[in-house]
């Protein structure tokens, strides 16, 4: 995290052996930490310094927000070779099995923050300090964040309350149904939600707003569309979010945290990392893996040339709409236009996603350059909720009107006029709702669960398997250490 999020990552090597890049378990096999942790917790300062931990493994969603586009009909993986990245190349193909490095690091890495929220939340009850309840609605907000990112590619999984796994819980906690996953992701969020504070003390760190919007998105996933409504309306409704005005400004340095920043990841390139531990990269290695193969020219740097949009994307923005220069780097173009020069990978189709591609870097940098890239995740941002409260008021037959009016916010701000307003209700509307989210939210992972959640995904992705591919295979090392107290996802 930037170091104005955290003190200092000092404070935080109480952690440094729980190792989550090697487990053999969902648990992080072994769990252990340089102190008695049972005679931890004995001041504020112990859970403020546990909190860091468990915001800490919000930097490993990278691969999420990576593997949600290449999933979807947005991008190919992209690469070097066929044989790059096999893990992404299967995702991409829809061929992908149980034995998927990278899923593994998904489950194991999103695991690895229910853990050290957990670990707080188990031991809440210890010491009372002033200011407490800020400290269990964050961990609660980030347990039901990691909690989501998992039901959304996993379906269900095991909860244990509020209480760390152990070695052998594998063999004796079912996997929770989906629908006792996103009960817990709302009673934390609710939590979260009564006790956060509007505004955050420090930049990344989790606020009402974030807590509000996650729970309405939570809603949304469950067809809850009152409630989304409801939830959403009390977000909207106050002044702490609004869309800036230059689209274009958001995916900048300058723009990270701003009034549209609901909730956002922090990155910096001051703390390197290698291959052999992408988790423990303070940068964000998606966009590292996203940019031009080398490239040399103005504004942008090299990457590998992962995840590159396709032309059905480029062609579903309309003309006119100031978005696609910013979501869409045509590099041919670029190159014309600059005199840059760049080579050509795997799947090359002439675009980068240009949100979040590396950009020239400071003297500071530090660590492999393609792994520590300090662009932030904008993981929530208004004009998404926008959206998602338009989508709750029409596919719940509640106000097309209200629909209508979030949806056209977002349209004006693109086109800037109001000539391209949607005056559709019903069905028609719904379309034009869910186009909007495409190509406002292009390269930020959206998107497939957007299609599998409006029965969409196998009319639209090529090699989509319906009933099956909705969700993603359970690492198969999670199965067979289970002993046959879990099943794998349908299809697998």
């Amino acid at each position: 995290m930037k170091k104005y999020l955290f003190i200092t990552l000092i404070s935080i090597t109480i952690f440094s052996t729980v190792t989550i890049s090697c487990s053999d378990d969902f648990v992080d096999r072994p769990i252990e930490y340089s102190i008695d942790s049972e005679n931890y917790f004995n001041s504020k300062s112990d859970y403020d310094n546990a909190l860091i931990a468990a915001y800490d493994l919000l930097q490993t969603t990278y691969l999420n927000a990576l593997l949600g586009e290449i999933a979807s009909d947005n991008t190919l993986a992209g690469g070097e070779s066929q044989s790059d990245t096999p893990g992404f190349q299967q995702i991409d193909d829809m061929i992908h099995t149980p034995v998927n490095s990278n899923l593994k690091n998904l489950w194991d890495w999103m695991f690895a923050g229910v853990q050290r929220a957990n670990y707080i939340l188990e031991f809440k009850d210890k010491t009372d300090f002033e200011g407490k309840n800020q400290v269990i609605g964050e961990a609660r907000f980030l347990r039901a964040y990691y909690h989501f990112e998992l039901v959304k590619w996993f379906g269900g999984i095991p909860l244990k309350g509020d209480a760390r796994f152990s070695s052998g819980d594998e063999k004796i906690i079912p996997r929770s149904s989906v629908s006792e996953v996103y009960a817990s992701i709302e009673a934390d969020l609710i939590f979260a939600s009564e006790n956060l504070s509007a505004t955050a003390a420090q930049k990344g760190r989790a606020t009402k707003g974030a807590a509000l919007a996650l729970l309405g998105k939570a809603y949304l996933y469950q067809n809850k569309y009152p409630q989304a409504v409801a939830t959403f309306e009390s977000l909207i409704g106050t002044s702490s979010y609004s869309l800036v005005s230059d689209y274009n400004t958001i995916f900048e340095n300058a723009g990270e945290n701003g009034l549209e920043s609901v909730f956002e990841v922090q990155y910096t390139d001051v703390e390197g990392a290698g291959f052999g531990c992408l988790q423990c990269s303070e940068g964000n290695v998606a966009v590292g893996f996203s940019g031009p193969r080398n490239y040399s020219g103005d504004l942008f740097t090299s990457g590998f040339s992962f995840n590159v949009p396709t032309q059905k994307i480029v062609n579903a923005f309309e003309a006119g709409d100031r978005r696609e220069a910013v979501a869409i780097l045509d590099i041919e173009a670029w190159a014309t236009a600059t005199g840059a020069t760049f080579g050509k990978g795997y799947e090359h189709t002439g675009f980068f996603n240009r949100k979040y591609i590396p950009r020239k870097r400071s003297a500071n940098a530090q660590g492999d350059l393609n792994l520590t890239n300090p662009n932030n995740y904008r993981a929530i941002r208004y004009a998404d909720v926008l959206l998602m409260a338009a989508e709750a008021y029409n596919r719940g037959g509640i106000d097309d009107t209200k629909a209508r009016g979030y949806l056209n916010q977002v349209r004006r701000r693109a086109f800037g006029d109001l000539n391209h307003d949607i005056s559709s209700s019903g069905a028609a509307l719904t379309d034009f709702i869910l186009a909007e989210r495409r190509v406002e939210l292009v390269g930020e992972g959206h998107r497939f669960f957007d299609l599998v959640r409006t029965g969409k995904a196998a009319q639209e992705i090529t090699g989509f398997t319906a009933n099956k591919n909705e969700l993603f295979p359970i690492p198969i090392e999670e199965i067979q250490f289970a002993n046959g107290n879990w099943t794998q996802n349908p299809g697998y």
